[in-house]
């Protein structure tokens, strides 16, 4: 509806800035911000600040986006590349990669953009020492280069230092390959049952003998609480599962071929995985930083509790969140974030703003849910 050509650096700092505070207070120590809406340096900046000013644990995948209609019709998207300048300053900021808030290059890929513009995108990655992430959303026919993974690994452009989003659609070899290489796959279920024909990546990662990651794609469309994200990625791979099992003439097992242990994996040690903080975060080990979310075993959804790993993924929501630590400062305590509510309340106002604003401009109209 035209919306993202109009955002400006401010209204990606109130959009990054709210988010993170609702992940936070939602059971979230740490996330990848794959911000696709930066067409200026300032937006950029702002989108920046807003993690640092958060308190929460962040990787800031810069990426490149929708220009205004016609600029688009000059820079087309599939020709696409960060623009060095802007890529070296957002560099020089976040140049430690051992601070709260690092850095990553979100790249449009082989699906979306010619090789030669991703070729220049990773090479600019790898010579700033960033890991970068790709989105693998298009069917075979769709890609814009086609074969454009297989390409770029024989080319060795990329390998553990990147990521791919979705890849509903990969063939199995292909994600073989990838995964073989050492490129971490993340699924955003919720977003995937809804829009795309292929099932989620999670199974076909587990059978391959890899950990999946999982996501929450478009909050404005899905639930951003990652208990729900990973409530329906152990279901839809467990549905997956038995759907294969059935096709092949198998009967019904009396235990679940995938377990609740495996879907807290995908959520934690698997997410710092894929983007190159497991080293920092990601389990209780001594020697990481103190990322640690506390639920309230008595809340009544969840006593008694007689295994906790299940009532933390299966039953667990964000409510039952009582304290949030992040690097060990305590953001979030009894319930309640560590937050000024004068403050909690300008924010709200200035989010609600800069969203009416944005869609009137756009002429865009709320359809019935």
């Amino acid at each position: 509806g035209d919306m993202a050509a109009r955002y400006g650096p401010e209204d990606n700092h109130i959009g990054n800035l709210v988010g993170a505070l609702a992940q936070i207070e939602a059971g979230v120590t740490t996330l990848l911000d794959y911000c696709h809406n930066i067409t200026s340096t300032g937006q950029a900046e702002r989108s920046v600040d807003a993690l640092e000013e958060s308190g929460i644990r962040a990787v800031f995948a810069l990426g490149a986006g929708v220009l205004p209609p016609e600029r688009e019709a000059a820079e087309p998207f599939s020709r696409r590349i960060n623009p060095r300048d802007r890529v070296t300053a957002i560099r020089r900021r976040l140049h430690s990669d051992d601070a709260r808030v690092t850095m990553m290059l979100g790249v449009a890929g082989p699906h979306w953009a010619t090789l030669e513009a991703t070729r220049t995108n990773l090479l600019l990655a790898r010579e700033l020492g960033l890991r970068s992430s790709s989105h693998a959303t298009k069917r075979p026919e769709g890609a814009v280069a086609v074969d454009g993974y297989r390409a770029l690994l024989a080319e060795g452009l990329i390998g553990p230092d990147h990521n791919i989003v979705h890849g509903n659609y990969l063939s199995d070899d292909e994600l073989r390959l990838l995964l073989e290489a050492g490129v971490s796959a993340t699924a955003t279920v919720q977003t995937e049952l809804r829009g795309y024909a292929a099932e989620p990546i999670v199974r076909r990662v587990c059978e391959m003998g890899f950990v999946p990651s999982i996501g929450v794609d478009v909050e404005p469309r899905v639930s951003g609480e990652m208990f729900r994200e990973m409530g329906c990625a152990l279901l839809s791979a467990q549905h997956a599962q038995r759907r294969a099992e059935a096709a092949a003439g198998g009967t019904r097992p009396g235990v679940a071929p995938i377990r609740s242990r495996q879907a807290l994996e995908w959520a934690t040690t698997g997410g710092a995985r894929a983007i190159g903080l497991d080293r920092i975060t990601g389990s209780l080990t001594p020697g990481k930083r103190a990322d640690i979310i506390l639920l309230r075993g008595d809340d009544l959804n969840l006593w008694p509790v007689h295994d906790p790993l299940l009532a933390a993924v299966e039953f667990a929501h964000a409510g039952n969140v009582d304290t949030v630590l992040v690097d060990g400062v305590v953001r979030k305590r009894d319930g309640r974030l560590r937050e000024d509510p004068a403050r909690l309340a300008r924010l709200r106002e200035a989010l609600a703003a800069s969203a009416a604003r944005i869609m009137a401009e756009a002429g865009f109209a709320h359809p019935r849910a």
